[in-house]
């Protein structure tokens, strides 16, 4: 004990406790899903706080000379048995009773019962030093070790704190309407119960409106439960903006519903609006639920939708090589199911787990943020086989159930997703979230982290001409942009069973007239080939400006593929608004065949004779050394924009972004980019200040230079494109892509090396590249989607595997019997060769 005394003594100075701030990686590996509960334990650093597996500790010791380890192993308890137990062998557990994530009363992140062991670890040659071991050695060193062992075990670790991101689904704002709210003086008083809608009758879901003391039903839910949308009616048509839901009222409050802000509110004078119309808060008891326990309600069944996932006692659970589950984050299925198909693309499997020794040998010394060792890591993981194993039974402690259920051990992506998610406003949330944006999210980071060498987005990547004709000319003009997705309409029009999807309607809306129950809903079924056909007939554009003509006038676009990619994404615009801009999802069921033949939508560019439109150009490119000049807008195709209820200023970039091509060009750039953190900000030109007083040697964040020279970049680089857009980092990314040209003399670096450590040459990059090919492709996966929108509901994805399909549904996978075809909502094809 002397020696391992005499050594610790040796590195005490690169022992460190853990301050405030510092990123403490204790549950997970950072090249693996190593963690403390896996065979061998988790080994973290204690100068880094990075933690490591068995089989990777030797590689971080000897690259970094670092000696002192914690060791933490943890071994599963069998749980204890309970008086209140119902005889499944599982401890109870509290129901929520608070919409919110981290929170007491809200849902508790999954905690299980574990013995932990806890030891430093010296290397090269593994002496182990125990507590007790430390008590017999000299004081300096004794108080210095414990006080760091101390620290790392009470600092939470960096997945911990993002698994319980606090999320208050509660929280309210008072409303507006609130304090000044005007009461009639109607003589209205309302009884202590009994209550009915003044419409229908409905005796449940009723709401008073605190303007006028009139009751209502309220909304009618997506699944045709709930009310007959009485309390809204009324609303639109006195504009009394405040209401309550009766049978929520006790002393502590109730549910206010503000229909002008479209929200639940807070109502500090709600005592005194109640008492106007009779109602003491005081004697009031609750009798029906509130909007937040309905909605724990619907958050709690999530698992019963796993069951309607083709989960059942008829399919097999499969493990293996390229068969392994991913444990769901809280609303990440959109991930799992997204990165399980990209692992099943050969492009992908050559690029991040063929290399994924190099890939770790030139990892920088904090591999956790690093883009492409996560996603080795990750792509590992999912097709090494080594965490496919089934998940230990509840009941018997860490004995696999005689009866497998399909779930797995998996891996838990926590670190992937922390890193791909980082400074986006909605990926980085633990929001559920549209499959289709976060897969091309993932395509735009790859691009950026493959500026050199192999980029294995080229496999979606395909070119798309634009032929649009004017239609007073003659003249044609052809474009070519870069796409990764094919988006499929959905012609509801075009449905086979017309007849009863009519009689459902006449059905409804009887129901809806008599106050009965609505009917089971039908779904629409569209032929494969109508949606085909709508996609590929010509498009009016109406409002095109004509360089032959030099007035707007009518023009026909049409598209089809300027090459065809190895791997074809096709998505179907099941999502789309309504004539009132209400998000809502087509309930269809469409016929997507297992081949697929798109030879006839090739583009033949330029046609014999034909007359091309005259050139016009672009709006310039501006930099920061080029004074930049006010842009003429078409006033005419903003105030259009404004009067459908956008903002000023992101109407007037929609129109500069579409270099005033007309209200179709601009209102499609206004869908694309609603989500944008900075849509209403005031419109900034590319090289200009965003506020008063910018200047380009204003100083820039160290933390967003980080990130762009992570992905290649140099430092003066980043510094650039950061002053050329105020410090603004989304922005500053997409600028300097765009000036990639202008940037050409500036020294290149890749992961934050020197260029000569790079995969390439310094040359420039080219132009995107396509690969082009026959046109003729077979399905090989699809992701689902369940629920009313992307913001809500669950995926899963099915994927041909030795052709038999197979269902991955977060950690479950499984023998897939009947896969939904029909329903699917993002559809993978690969190129059939001849």
């Amino acid at each position: 004990m002397a020696e391992v005394s005499e050594v610790l003594m040796s590195v005490l100075s690169t022992i460190r406790v853990p301050r405030p701030g510092d990123r403490v990686h204790k549950d997970e590996c950072a090249l693996s899903f190593s963690s403390p509960e896996s065979e061998g334990g988790l080994y973290v650093c204690m100068n880094s706080f990075l933690g490591f597996g068995s089989q990777y500790v030797d590689r971080h010791h000897t690259r970094s000379g670092q000696r002192a380890y914690l060791h933490i192993s943890r071994t599963r308890k069998a749980p204890k048995e309970d008086e209140e137990n119902s005889g499944s062998g599982d401890p109870p557990k509290k129901k929520p009773t608070r919409l919110a994530i981290g929170i007491e009363g809200g849902f508790n992140v999954e905690h299980e019962q574990y013995e932990e062991e806890v030891k430093v670890v010296l290397f090269p040659d593994r002496q182990e030093v125990t507590s007790d071991d430390l008590a017999t050695m000299p004081d300096l060193v004794r108080e210095r070790v414990s006080l760091a062992m101390a620290g790392l075990m009470s600092a939470d670790s960096v997945s911990h704190a993002l698994q319980v991101q606090q999320w208050d689904g509660e929280v309210r704002a008072e409303s507006r309407h609130a304090v000044e709210l005007k009461q009639l003086d109607n003589g209205t008083k309302i009884p202590p119960s009994g209550w009915r809608c003044e419409v229908c009758d409905l005796q449940e879901n009723l709401w008073m409106n605190l303007s006028d003391g009139r009751v209502f039903c309220g909304r009618r839910y997506f699944d045709g439960s709930g009310g007959n949308n009485h309390a809204l009616l009324h609303f639109q048509q006195t504009g009394h903006p405040l209401a309550v839901k009766l049978g929520t009222i006790t002393p502590d409050g109730a549910d206010v519903y503000s229909y002008d802000e479209d929200d639940m509110v807070l109502d500090p004078k709600l005592p005194e609006h109640l008492s106007h119309f009779g109602i003491d808060m005081m004697t009031m008891e609750k009798t029906e639920h509130t909007m937040t326990e309905l909605e724990i309600a619907v958050n709690q069944r999530v698992g019963e939708w796993e069951v309607i996932q083709e989960s059942g006692a008829t399919l097999r659970p499969l493990s293996g090589p390229g068969l392994t589950g991913m444990k769901n984050l809280g609303n990440s299925c959109y991930l799992n199911s997204v990165m399980q198909v990209l692992f099943t693309v050969p492009d992908f499997q050559s690029k991040y787990v063929s290399n994924i020794d190099k890939i770790f040998d030139e990892a920088p010394s904090d591999p956790t943020q690093d883009f492409k060792t996560q996603v080795a890591k990750l792509g590992y993981g999912l097709l090494s086989g080594e965490y496919s194993k089934p998940a230990p039974d509840p009941g018997e402690g860490s004995e696999p159930s005689s009866e497998p259920r399909g779930d797995q051990v998996g891996i838990a992506a926590r670190m992937f997703k922390a890193l791909v998610g980082r400074g986006h406003p909605e990926f980085s949330t633990n929001r559920q979230q549209d499959a289709q944006e976060f897969l091309l999210h993932f395509i735009n980071m790859v691009e950026r982290n493959c500026r050199s060498g192999v980029n294995p987005s080229e496999a979606f990547r395909f070119l798309v001409e634009e032929r649009i004709v004017c239609q007073q000319s003659q003249k044609a003009k052809y474009t070519q942009r870069v796409d990764y997705i094919l988006q499929l309409p959905v012609p509801m029009d075009q449905a086979t069973n017309t007849e009863e999807l009519q009689e459902a309607e006449r059905r409804r809306e009887e129901a809806d007239s008599s106050g009965a129950p609505p009917p089971a809903p039908v779904r629409a079924c569209i032929p494969f080939t109508a949606c085909m056909a709508a996609l590929s007939e010509p498009e009016t554009l109406t409002d095109f400006w004509s360089s032959a003509a030099q007035a707007k006038t009518t023009a026909t676009k049409t598209t089809r593929f300027a090459s065809f990619p190895d791997h074809m994404v096709i998505q179907v615009k099941k999502f789309t608004f309504g004539q009132d801009w209400v998000p809502k999802k087509l309930d269809v069921s469409i016929d997507v065949p297992d081949t697929l033949d798109l030879t006839a939508l090739r583009g033949t560019g330029q046609q014999p004779g034909e007359e091309l439109l005259p050139e016009v150009a672009p709006p310039p490119l501006m930099t920061p050394d080029v004074e930049v000049k006010a842009p003429v807008l078409d006033d005419s195709t903003v105030s259009q924009l404004c009067e459908m209820g956008f903002p000023l200023e992101a109407c007037r970039k929609a129109v500069y972004y579409t270099g005033n091509t007309g209200i179709d060009a601009a209102m499609n750039w206004v869908m694309g980019h609603m989500d944008d953190p900075d849509f209403s900000a005031p419109m900034v030109l590319p090289g200009t200040s965003s506020a008063p007083g910018t200047t380009p040697t204003e100083s820039v964040s160290e933390e967003h230079l980080a990130t762009i020279v992570s992905m290649g970049f140099s430092r003066d680089q980043a510094t650039r494109a950061l002053r050329a857009t105020s410090n603004v980092l989304e922005r500053a990314v997409d600028w300097i892509f765009s000036h990639l040209d202008d940037l050409e003399s500036m020294e290149v670096s890749e992961g934050g090396r020197s260029a000569a450590e790079s995969e390439g040459s310094r040359e420039p990059p080219p132009g995107p590249k396509v690969r082009d090919g026959p046109g003729k492709y077979e399905l090989f996966a699809f992701i689902s989607h369940m629920g009313t929108s992307t913001m809500c509901g669950h995926y899963v994805c099915h994927i041909k595997k030795d052709q038999q399909w197979v269902i991955f549904n977060d950690q479950k996978v499984c023998a897939s019997e009947k896969p939904p075809k029909d329903l699917g909502y993002l559809y993978f094809y690969r190129r059939v060769t001849e």
